[in-house]
């Protein structure tokens, strides 16, 4: 979520789960990170969410911000550990990033192809790796003492990373900076059992002042302040209404107070469709 004004969240993780058809194989842990003055706070466990006195608390007392990223974990890559559950969150030039995957990427391929930096993964899985290859890669744009870069020269950077990352295989992520929430669609598990577009689903809503809500399967957010703006990014739409739109295969959204700031396109023929024995970049 990216809100023009703090928003109150209360979090139904496994309603959450069951809403998107999650609720089986996504036993492996979950997360959730929040931005609250100009620091992240973190929350995750290895523990189901349906068994997490942590959820039930957070449902009780709900948090309230402009930016927050959550993931439930199918483990298919590294140990059920709370190491290796998400959100990730590391500071960069002075400000905490928060990254989330949803895929699964060609381990081997992911080490020779996207090289680490000075971050170091602390568990196993190929999402905090991309993370830290990914922070490696933004490190010289965030070096500089200018303060937040500008918008587009970070979307250009990040694109860059996300061409890359499609290549090795399903490659939906969510990643924010403390200034943006950028939102990259590529392919993921469908109804039918294959993988294909789209990864992600993106909502933009207006809230009619304090007091107004959104309420979909797992999650409700109160505006807590007139005008209120809210853009909202799911791997399946929350509600029924036709204001969901789907990410298109290779695309990147950068969203800012609630309102889409910018985006990248991937180039026709530059998208691979998943990471299959088959699977290719055609050109």
């Amino acid at each position: 979520m990216s809100a023009r004004h703090p928003a109150t969240l209360r979090l139904s993780l496994e309603e959450f789960s069951r809403h998107g058809g999650l609720a089986g194989p996504h036993k492996d842990g979950w997360g959730v990170a929040w931005y609250e003055d100009g620091d992240v706070r973190l929350v995750k466990e290895r523990e189901p969410a349906s068994d997490s006195a942590c959820v039930r608390f957070l449902q009780d007392h709900p948090f309230s911000t402009r930016c927050a990223v959550s993931h439930i974990r199918r483990a298919t890559q590294g140990a059920h550990a709370l190491r290796n559950c998400q959100p990730f969150a590391r500071e960069l030039g002075g400000t905490m990033h928060v990254f989330a995957h949803n895929g699964d990427l060609d381990r081997g391929a992911l080490r020779s192809r996207l090289p680490l930096g000075c971050e170091r993964p602390v568990g196993e899985s190929d999402s905090e790796h991309a993370f830290c290859a990914l922070l490696a890669r933004l490190r010289p744009v965030w070096s500089r003492d200018i303060g937040t870069p500008p918008l587009d020269e970070r979307l250009d950077a990040l694109a860059a990373f996300a061409g890359e990352l499609r290549a090795l295989g399903p490659a939906n992520f969510l990643y924010a900076d403390g200034d943006a929430l950028f939102a990259h669609g590529h392919a993921r598990m469908q109804a039918g059992g294959h993988i294909a577009p789209p990864g992600l689903h993106w909502l933009e809503r207006r809230c009619a002042g304090p007091g107004g809500s959104f309420d979909a399967a797992g999650l409700a957010i109160t505006a807590d302040a007139a005008q209120q703006r809210v853009a909202l990014f799911a791997s399946v739409p929350l509600t029924a209404e036709a204001g969901w739109r789907p990410l298109a295969a290779g695309e990147l959204i950068a969203a800012r107070g609630g309102t889409i700031a910018g985006r990248r396109q991937a180039a026709p023929g530059r998208v691979c469709a998943a990471r299959t024995p088959e699977a290719h970049c055609s050109r």
